[in-house]
């Protein structure tokens, strides 16, 4: 009974945070407009504009963030089957430690690039 209530606890914060934050957005668009500024400001991702997100680097993040879970849960596996750690913190560190240092990783190869 508690998980479920906090599955949907956890949903019902997302669920506001994002509507709060839609909310807001169209509340400053509507008084921009009222106030007769120009509405060229909210046409982005059109032609000749460039995106502010990319989507190449956000996939290449999330796969080496899920790759960097996977080994962890490996690595927290091997730590377990060799009795190296209690059981409960060999799987968290790991998959913590691996997630994090793909995400340096990542952010090393993207300044490379840049």
């Amino acid at each position: 009974m508690g998980v479920l209530v906090a599955f949907i606890a956890f949903f019902a914060t997302v669920f506001g945070i994002y509507y709060v934050s839609v909310t807001t957005r169209n509340k400053e668009r509507m008084a921009l407009i009222d106030k007769g500024a120009d509405a060229s400001l909210f046409n982005t991702g059109k032609e000749g504009q460039q995106s502010l997100f990319n989507w190449n680097k956000m996939t290449l993040k999330l796969g080496m963030l899920f790759m960097g879970v996977g080994f962890g849960i490996i690595a927290g596996a091997i730590l377990e089957s060799m009795e190296v750690m209690p059981h409960g913190p060999d799987y968290v560190s790991m998959i913590f430690l691996f997630g994090g240092l793909s995400l340096v990783l990542f952010y090393l190869i993207d300044r490379k690039n840049k």
